[in-house]
């Protein structure tokens, strides 16, 4: 029995040709907009260390949010499967990313830091710290995008907070 799968289709437009277009390295700006049909643009352009504007997204943060994205989401899921009664979730992940001499470069590692808050054990089941390990691993074990990749997602769970009835 196969699986069902998912087509995601999008656009990605340059806008930073301006006059000269590519005659020279620095003649064109790094500016672009990634479009899904009916939702808002997001401004994007290269990391400011590869003359982008650090006003806009880079592919490598939309990236790394993308991992924490999908964590989260299936974390939700599976807290919400077990009767543990999520109330606040938040994380601050960190990326690293070797650029190589040549200039070519990859992702080594991505470190996840949840913070999860949960409702009192009146209001669900009982969530440790424990509990919510094997949930993050099991959210770990399930998204698509960690997943997808050839480096290491680490977890790194601040420990749970109760959040007073």
């Amino acid at each position: 029995m196969s699986g069902a799968t998912h087509t995601y289709v999008g656009t990605v437009r340059w806008t930073g040709a301006h006059d000269a277009g590519t005659a020279s390295y620095t003649a064109y700006s790094r500016d672009h907009e990634v479009v899904f049909d009916g939702r808002p643009v997001i401004l994007g352009s290269s990391d400011p260390s590869f003359r982008g504007d650090p006003a806009r997204h880079s592919p490598e943060e939309l990236f790394l949010a993308s991992l924490a994205q999908c964590h989260m989401l299936w974390f939700l899921h599976l807290a919400s499967a077990a009767g543990v009664v999520v109330v606040a979730y938040d994380d601050d992940p960190t990326g690293t990313m070797r650029v190589e001499s040549a200039g070519a470069g990859q992702f080594t590692d991505v470190t996840l830091r949840p913070r999860v808050v949960v409702a009192s054990a009146s209001q669900g089941a009982v969530a440790d710290d424990a509990t919510l390990a094997s949930l993050h691993g099991a959210a770990h074990d399930h998204c698509f995008i960690a997943r997808s990749v050839n480096f290491p997602v680490v977890h790194e769970p601040a420990p749970v907070r109760v959040r007073d009835a």
